[in-house]
């Protein structure tokens, strides 16, 4: 048993159209899947990704109108990469983001490899990861019909940064239970902080890493729009997946059990430090409902939701994607 790598990283919004224009119309990504919370319905979750929603290149929206200030501190996902083939397609992103307004710091580098931090309208703290020496998980495939270059196009997600009260508990999860490696470690930018620990599972590289950042000089998160719920790690399939659910009881941990997603299968989880993990199956995929052409385009519904199709999309404020 060995997880494969990030699976896909879920996150919050308030709006879910400035969402979609923003991860569409700036970012280039593509909407594989306009569908709802399936543990509560009356709000949208959107799925953006590579061409095709590979495994590994989702990042995705709960859409919660109501939702307040993120409060950035301990016990979170503090920041999310996303991938680019190379160096040079850092420097094309700068420059857009200098055009279209997005706030950003500048290139540096780091474990070796140059990033770019930036933020989305609702302070979402992500940062772009060069692959430009990397090696390890596969990266995904740009969308042809993005705004961006495909050449230079969000290729998958990058490294999810844990940041915790007490890295020791969280460390021990992911290399006794999960089965992930320590690589390395870097400096933390927080002068007098321990060194930020880096942890590989699967075939390594950026598409497969956890960076643990321990914190004792701030309060706990208190998460809103702009912030992560939950980071999804790659399993094999749903066999495996049972077999994960009997290691995640054995270690005692109170979990979700298996849950049908119907585009994968799940189980979740919270390690002691409050993280919620999920692992997920590679499949069956996006393209279960819906031709590969129309991704995105209405809103889709597992088959144990259909017969609700008239209520929920009441509930749901009108989002046009068919043109994306």
């Amino acid at each position: 048993m060995e997880l494969k790598g990030i699976h896909h990283v879920s996150a919050i919004t308030a709006n879910a159209k400035n969402n979609y224009d923003f991860y569409t119309n700036v970012m280039g990504m593509r909407l594989v899947k306009k569908s709802v919370n399936q543990d509560d319905t009356s709000m949208y979750h959107l799925f953006f990704a590579d061409e095709k929603g590979r495994p590994g290149t989702d990042l995705t929206f709960f859409e919660i109108p109501r939702a307040g200030h993120t409060y950035e501190g301990n016990n979170s996902i503090s920041a999310t990469s996303l991938r680019v083939r190379n160096d040079e397609s850092l420097h094309f992103w700068k420059k857009r983001f200098e055009e279209k307004g997005v706030e950003h710091e500048e290139i540096k580098e780091q474990f070796g490899r140059n990033v770019l931090s930036f933020t989305d309208p609702e302070g979402q703290r992500l940062l772009l990861v060069s692959d430009q020496n990397n090696q390890g998980v596969e990266a995904g495939i740009p969308w042809d019909r993005s705004p961006v270059p495909q050449d230079k196009g969000i290729t998958g997600l990058g490294p999810s940064k844990l940041t915790v009260p007490n890295a020791e508990k969280t460390v021990q999860v992911l290399t006794s239970i999960l089965g992930f490696k320590k690589t390395g470690s870097y400096s933390s930018p927080v002068a007098g902080n321990a060194d930020i620990q880096v942890f590989g599972t699967g075939e390594g590289g950026t598409g497969a890493e956890v960076h643990v950042e321990e914190r004792v000089d701030v309060p706990k998160e208190r998460p809103g729009r702009g912030s992560v719920h939950h980071v999804a790690f790659r399993v094999e399939n749903y066999e495996e997946l049972g077999q994960w659910e009997q290691r995640i009881k054995q270690a005692r941990f109170p979990n979700s059990g298996l849950v049908d997603r119907y585009y994968f299968q799940s189980l979740y989880f919270r390690e002691p430090n409050g993280i919620l993990f999920e692992l997920a199956t590679d499949g069956p995929g996006f393209a279960t409902d819906e031709d590969i052409e129309h991704l995105g385009e209405t809103v889709a519904l597992p088959p144990f939701l259909e017969d609700q199709r008239e209520q929920i999309e009441a509930k749901l404020t009108p989002l046009d994607t068919s043109n994306h």
